[in-house]
């Protein structure tokens, strides 16, 4: 589906735009499975190794026996960052089948599931995982804001949720409303925040009224109840 040069990548994301209606967007996951990884490598896409640095960072139990779901895991890109900092048990949930079927080939996870966020209930046991992580799916025209609320259920009381989001112009408005259900979720007293990271190179810009690269954020949160 792409030939790896930056255009070809531009092209391949700006058409993802285009899928409008959750079940497109699956399809268009799906016929990108094949290239995903050496695509977003020539974004420089850096939210996965991010995530598993901040997780990293704060996390102080035993990381070869804690469970982390990992939702939205695409072909397995933060699993693999996640082994690196020394945690070895994943279980995945993602729409695509085709995404699932690379992220079972990766070897990283133990369990993995296909599951429509925001359509299906999350297929995950409440009060379950250690971490809970999402990179990637939260931005406009992807995943509901509401599905934070789902992330947090499946955290054990003490565990920790990561959240990413772009923070570029056509993410505005909806990194606006994740960080207004965060706070809200704080306020009821599910979690606490733990970090919130601005990161200014978050990835190759790809909209025409963008250039260089744009900026993203990750959040760390610890549930509380």
């Amino acid at each position: 589906m792409s030939a790896n040069t930056f255009e070809n990548v531009k092209a391949v994301i700006l058409s993802a735009h285009k899928s409008t209606t959750p079940r497109e967007k699956v399809s268009f996951y799906n016929s990108w499975a094949d290239n995903y990884d050496q695509d977003v490598a020539v974004l420089d896409y850096r939210a996965p190794g991010l995530a598993a640095n901040i997780i990293s960072s704060h996390f102080t139990g035993d990381r070869e026996a804690a469970v982390v779901l990992d939702v939205a895991c695409g072909t397995g890109l933060v699993a693999k960052q996640m082994r690196r900092h020394g945690f070895g048990h994943f279980v995945g949930i993602d729409g695509s089948e085709a995404m699932l079927n690379l992220a079972r080939e990766s070897g990283s996870y133990q369990d993995l599931k296909q599951c429509m966020l925001g359509e299906d209930p999350l297929p995950a046991q409440c009060n379950s995982f250690d971490v809970v992580v999402i990179v990637g799916a939260l931005s406009v025209g992807q995943v509901p804001v509401g599905v934070v609320r789902e992330l947090c259920k499946s955290a054990k009381p003490g565990g920790y949720v990561c959240m990413t989001t772009r923070s570029n112009h056509d993410n505005v408005e909806y990194k606006a409303d994740l960080e207004r259900e965060l706070k809200q979720m704080k306020e009821e007293g599910l979690w606490s925040c733990v970090e919130v990271t601005d990161v200014e190179d978050w990835e190759r810009a790809v909209s025409e009224q963008e250039d260089g690269y744009i900026s993203g954020a990750v959040y760390l949160y610890k549930k509380l109840q």
